[in-house]
């Protein structure tokens, strides 16, 4: 999987099309990614007062497949992903810029 967990990502299918977000989540098994305020549907929560879980209709987002999402660079420009050895290691690249993609820290 070239997009990792808290890079940016720009929706490019789907009903959320233009959409941006930081990835929550990557689930690699299914090939998909978990964005932030994207695929947002209600989901109806029996009250659990054991865990203080109030009941209600609470918002979140569903997962949404990878191929429907595109990295966004520093410069906020959509960008494909290569590699590239530098020195001893793996590097990711923008193929739209050819500068290195750091990786984030929470």
């Amino acid at each position: 999987m070239k997009i990792k967990r808290n890079d940016t990502v720009e929706v490019i299918a789907g009903k959320d099309k233009g959409k941006r977000g930081r990835v929550l989540r990557v689930i690699a098994e299914k090939q998909r990614v978990l964005v932030e305020h994207v695929m947002m549907v209600k989901k109806h929560v029996k009250p659990n007062p054991q865990r203080n879980i109030k009941g209600g209709i609470a918002e979140q987002e569903l997962p949404i497949h990878i191929s429907n999402v595109m990295l966004v660079d520093s410069e906020g420009n959509k960008t494909r992903i290569g590699s590239r050895i530098e020195g001893d290691k793996k590097v990711r690249v923008s193929k739209a810029s050819g500068n290195t993609i750091a990786d984030k820290k929470k």
